[in-house]
């Protein structure tokens, strides 16, 4: 009986100095990392460029004085409506003598070079008349096609944008022409002013329909000919200039789909890239640092209703679509990181993390497509610390 007491006691002795040493060797192994996973999976992914912009009214026009003389108190304010050939201001001329020959001359080349100016004005509204005339013709072949299946609908979209492209540069030909009429006008309206006595003045009309955008000069006084007194247009006809980086703006081509968020209504408007103006410009940032810069412009494609409560300057937040893949295999940004000259992913598979070289293509803000070394359906860590290394145990959050 003795005898089987002291093997027991020695049993539980060797029992719990084996437990000490299991509690002592488990507490010495390296616990898993807790990391954030994500899923590297299929879908639409798209990079765009996010930038500020402000509406400007397409066709402005500044009204000058046409004459010097004495300029009476402008009773237009900014927003009334106006009709081409409204009355906008009137101007008595300071000396009613006759014009030297000099002067005469000056009045005749103005004339002169309104009747030239005129004249190209004109023919611009016939060549871009002859261009929406062929993209119209151009639209409706295209059209019968996409539904055959002839052509794709990315020829069709093309297609479309030249067709509205043609129609806008019409419009804007002939606001061209309603100017270079009234400045026709002014011109021949001056040299005949000069030569009376013109005691209750000149008066000068609106050139265009519109609104007043801005009154630069109110107040009665003598003013210079050439002084600019009003600013018209029309803000239905808006447009917006949004300055991207010049590195940036190469990727952007005409045509090209705007997201416009964050000015003011419920929901975002959709847009289209006009143009890129060809000449850039430095700016500096809110760092110090000088930036080139050039100017965007995109049209707006919704409905006027949907934002007539814009004017001209007001502040927008563009996303310019640069690219888009309906079916790429992407993962987080934050899963990316540095790996020797290219770009490497932690790939988590049965509780450990393996070292993945990976091939990266497009990336936006938040997401990058993977072309080789990740497969769909497999597991990254995102956002890697300095404890997560080749081979580690991981466990997720």
């Amino acid at each position: 009986m003795a005898k089987a007491n002291r093997i027991l006691r020695r049993s539980l002795g060797a029992g719990f100095a084996l437990g000490v040493v299991a509690l002592i060797v488990v507490s010495l192994l390296p616990k898993p990392v807790p990391v954030d996973l994500a899923t590297a999976a299929r879908g639409s992914l798209e990079v765009t460029i996010d930038e500020d912009g402000r509406t400007r009214v397409k066709d402005r026009y500044v009204v000058s004085a046409p004459i010097t003389g004495t300029l009476g108190r402008l009773e237009l304010r900014p927003g009334d409506t106006i009709e081409e050939g409204d009355i906008l201001l009137r101007i008595a001329p300071l000396t009613p003598q006759l014009m030297d020959a000099r002067t005469r001359a000056q009045g005749e080349a103005r004339v002169a070079a309104s009747l030239a100016a005129q004249r190209q004005a004109r023919a611009s509204v016939a060549r871009a008349q002859a261009a929406l005339d062929l993209a119209e013709r151009d639209l409706e072949r295209q059209r019968g096609l996409v539904e055959s299946g002839g052509v794709s609908q990315q020829v069709f979209d093309r297609a479309r944008f030249e067709h509205r492209a043609r129609r806008e540069e019409l419009t804007s030909a002939r606001f061209g022409v309603q100017v270079a009429d009234y400045e026709l006008r002014m011109a021949r309206a001056a040299v005949g002013q000069t030569d009376r006595d013109g005691e209750d003045g000149m008066e000068v009309p609106a050139p265009v329909n519109g609104q007043i955008l801005r009154v630069i000069l109110e107040s009665e006084g003598v003013v210079q000919a050439g002084t600019p007194l009003v600013e018209v247009g029309d803000p239905a006809a808006l447009e917006i200039a949004v300055d991207v980086l010049t590195a940036d703006a190469v990727n952007v081509v005409p045509g090209a789909h705007v997201t416009l968020e964050r000015w003011g209504g419920d929901k975002a408007l959709e847009g289209h890239v006009q143009r890129v103006e060809p000449s850039a410009f430095t700016k500096v940032s809110a760092l110090g640092v000088e930036e080139q810069r050039v100017n965007v412009v995109i049209d707006i494609d919704s409905e006027r209703r949907q934002w007539e409560a814009l004017g001209d300057g007001y502040r927008v937040e563009s996303r310019i679509r640069v690219w888009r893949e309906e079916d790429a295999l992407h993962v987080p940004a934050s899963a990316l990181f540095r790996h020797g000259e290219g770009w490497a992913v932690y790939r988590a598979d049965e509780g450990l993390a393996h070292l993945t070289p990976v091939e990266v293509g497009r990336r936006n803000g938040f997401e990058a497509q993977i072309l080789d070394g990740v497969e769909e359906g497999e597991r990254v860590v995102v956002h890697p610390s300095d404890r997560v290394t080749d081979q580690v145990s991981i466990r997720e959050r």
